[in-house]
């Protein structure tokens, strides 16, 4: 044989042995998320092995503090995309520079709601009241029909809250408070609550698997999500058919919460982040959030979990702009802290 055609024929070997091997080795994404992520360890395996991307995730904490991360790593990120920006924050992320948008949002389907400033909508939620139906039904006490029922003696000792300093949901549920009775109105609330008795822990954890009655504490009524009776049937170890607890939806205590996903300024790895910004809207993962994640699809051919018949949407909220947050929020939590805890 020719030399020349034989080492010719090694290095096209060589060359093809090279190229498989570029092929195999999958792309590291690192996806900065919120503590609440969670998807099917199956379903992001499947995610690895059909897109030739490693997954590495990095739980950022409240979606508050993972902003926070991002904005003090920015000059070197550490994430290349990041899921969990809320429309309470999102305005925030956009001024900070450590997001950019996604420029083939619009290849998706319409969504049931929008965040905008870059990011792809994925699920949205709603802050609002629970109450334990037992506890409730026990006291002879009416549920209350309004924020203004809930500072008559007869409901003292009754709210329990997170504090917004510290806690998303309770965060959320100050700017309802806001957005429904107005700043001053709102603030005369607090101070009201606090004399009737208003309970404030750091998080959610804490609030509702602690000191709410249904879980052992005094407490009937907590700030959680408009999921979470739907919650307590689908993890009911006795496979209960009507949720323990039930929501209450009222003016100025209702907080309609939009998650989404965006590509970090300065991240890497551009085509595996549009792989799993993709995913995230997928049919899949549209179904699965809702019993992982206990939020709603955006996707609006999603079908919704049976068990969500138990957690039903709100027929009204009250709503800010992000800029009015981006603007405010920091101030109201101030004063928050100090009508409310001083």
């Amino acid at each position: 044989m020719n030399k020349r055609i034989f080492s010719l024929g090694l290095l096209a070997v060589a060359a093809l042995a090279a190229t498989v091997s570029a092929q195999a080795a999958p792309d590291e994404l690192r996806v900065m998320v919120h503590s609440s992520f969670s998807l099917p360890k199956p379903m992001l395996a499947q995610f690895e092995s059909q897109s030739n991307v490693k997954l590495s995730i990095i739980k950022g904490g409240d979606a508050g503090e993972m902003l926070n991360k991002l904005i003090l790593t920015r000059a070197q990120p550490v994430a290349d995309v990041v899921y969990g920006i809320d429309n309470a924050l999102v305005f925030k992320a956009q001024a900070a520079q450590v997001i950019e948008p996604y420029p083939n949002a619009a290849m998706h389907g319409p969504a049931s709601v929008a965040l905008g400033h870059g990011m792809v909508p994925v699920d949205y939620g709603y802050v609002n009241l629970n109450y334990d139906k037992a506890w409730v039904a026990k006291s002879g006490v009416p549920l209350p029909k309004s924020l203004d029922d809930l500072t008559q003696p007869a409901y003292r000792d009754w709210l329990l809250v997170q504090n917004p300093a510290t806690s998303s949901p309770g965060y959320a549920f100050l700017l309802a408070t806001v957005a429904g009775l107005g700043e001053e109105k709102a603030f005369e609330w607090w101070a009201k609550m606090r004399a009737n008795g208003l309970k404030v822990t750091k998080g959610w954890s804490e609030a509702y698997n602690t000191d709410f009655s249904r879980n052992g504490g005094k407490y009937p009524l907590v700030v959680s999500y408009a999921t979470s009776p739907a919650a307590e049937v689908f993890y009911s170890k006795d496979k209960i058919t009507e949720s323990p607890t039930g929501n209450l939806f009222v003016k100025g205590g209702v907080f309609r919460q939009v998650e989404g996903v965006a590509l970090v300024k300065g991240g890497g790895q551009r085509a595996a982040a549009a792989k799993f910004i993709d995913f995230l809207r997928s049919a899949p993962v549209q179904t699965a959030l809702q019993t992982s994640m206990w939020m709603f699809p955006v996707e609006q051919s999603t079908p919704r979990a049976e068990v969500m018949r138990h957690g039903p949407e709100p027929t009204a909220y009250d709503s800010l702009s992000n800029e009015a947050i981006a603007e405010k929020g920091a101030q109201w939590v101030s004063r928050w802290t100090q009508v409310v805890l001083k």
